[in-house]
């Protein structure tokens, strides 16, 4: 999914208007200590807090995984120091307006200190669409209040690239809880994690050390998904907070959980909570399932503005077509069987419910054949979503 995200920018790219997404590059640590290279974890969790900043606030900015593929692509290993080049065809690369990277350094403390020792962050801006570098933004302060510099520094970032998302200091550092060093130690490590087993084994020692911290319980709360272990997954997506800006997604992905457990009541407000803010069409069509599963009148109207944003999708054309057998319009239904089959030829369920259609063979209670064949989407790319919407709304 993450693999697409950096194909529809490519595409973007075209255009030749550069758009207005921001990449944040991982901060290079220039510690001269001994033992320095095990700080190397800082430059990414200060990378991640600045992008997290200007997400969580409306900004549209790339994620990691995308930023990751794009180094892979330009055969940049992750960690090195980067020219100003590397910087441009990075930030060219993925259609970016603006590039945030920069350095650190943690000077030790003196011996004896109760002090983790002292910190120092050098953030520089460049603006792709005028190839103009921006002010320098730096931080100073004590390594144990790396968060607390991090979310200022993020704060200073989203004046700087993203004025009109920007709001009052006291109001996004209150959306944003101070997070102790060791969780957002844990927390980095595991977004560096190579297996799966290590990812999991960080991110849930990052959420026990810091009950509040979201992120983690996100990132956790889509692994599980992923395995199918819905009832986990849902607990640790609960705990997600409104300010984190994988919100939605972990709404979107709660509903998902809910839903395959069975509780299509709780799937529904997930899935519409989702719809209010992003209107995505697998969002719409996954909550006209659970509608469709409660047999509530609106799941109809929710396929339909599903497959009005995607006619060439065939799940939209049976997930309408099934809501309008399912109530007895068999006309309207072979209509859109027909369609899926177009689109579709070897569709088996598609023909078997064209075939009830024509014969006016409507819904049996009870009958497995016959109940909950409603499809959902499990792809969610509001990523993607955000960067059209300000495509056309620039336009």
């Amino acid at each position: 999914m993450r693999r697409l995200l950096l194909l529809f920018f490519l595409l973007f790219g075209i255009s030749g208007a550069r758009s207005n997404a921001v990449l944040v590059l991982s901060f290079f640590n220039l510690s001269s200590s001994a033992g320095s290279s095990n700080l190397d974890w800082i430059g990414e969790s200060i990378s991640e807090a600045i992008r997290e900043g200007l997400a969580s606030s409306g900004a549209l900015v790339h994620e990691r995984e995308t930023r990751e593929e794009a180094l892979r692509r330009l055969s940049i290993r992750p960690g090195a120091t980067l020219t100003t080049a590397s910087v441009i065809k990075l930030g060219e690369l993925l259609d970016a307006g603006q590039v945030i990277y920069g350095e650190f350094s943690v000077t030790p403390a003196a011996e004896g200190s109760q002090s983790m020792g002292s910190l120092r962050i050098v953030a520089r801006t460049l603006d792709l669409q005028g190839f103009r570098k921006g002010p320098e933004l730096e931080e100073i302060g004590a390594l144990e209040d790396l968060a607390a510099l991090e979310r200022h520094l993020a704060w200073e970032a989203l004046r700087l690239v993203a004025p009109r998302a920007a709001v009052s200091e006291e109001e996004f550092r209150r959306n944003r809880p101070t997070v102790r060093v060791d969780a957002l130690e844990n927390f980095v490590r595991g977004l560096l994690a190579s297996s799966p087993e290590q990812k999991h084994r960080f991110f849930t020692q990052a959420a026990r050390l810091d009950p509040e911290y979201s992120q983690p319980r996100f990132q956790l709360g889509r692994m599980f998904a992923e395995k199918k272990d819905y009832r986990v997954a849902a607990g640790w997506l609960e705990g997600v907070k409104p300010a984190d800006s994988h919100y939605m997604e972990s709404r979107f992905l709660l509903g998902l959980c809910r839903y395959y457990g069975g509780d299509f009541a709780g799937a529904a407000p997930a899935f519409e909570a989702v719809a209010r803010a992003v209107p995505l069409n697998e969002v719409l069509n996954n909550l006209g399932a659970a509608q469709s599963r409660l047999n509530q009148p609106a799941s109809l109207d929710n396929f339909r503005k599903a497959l009005e944003g995607d006619p060439a999708d065939p799940d939209y054309h049976f997930n309408v077509g099934y809501a309008l057998w399912k109530r007895g319009d068999f006309a309207g239904a072979a209509e859109s069987f027909r369609a899926v089959l177009e689109r579709s030829p070897e569709d088996p369920q598609a023909t078997i419910m064209l075939g009830r259609a024509l014969q006016k063979n409507g819904p049996r209670p009870g009958d497995p054949n016959s109940d909950g064949l409603e499809r959902l989407k499990l792809n969610y790319e509001e990523t993607a979503y955000r960067q059209l919407k300000a495509e056309l709304d620039g336009k």
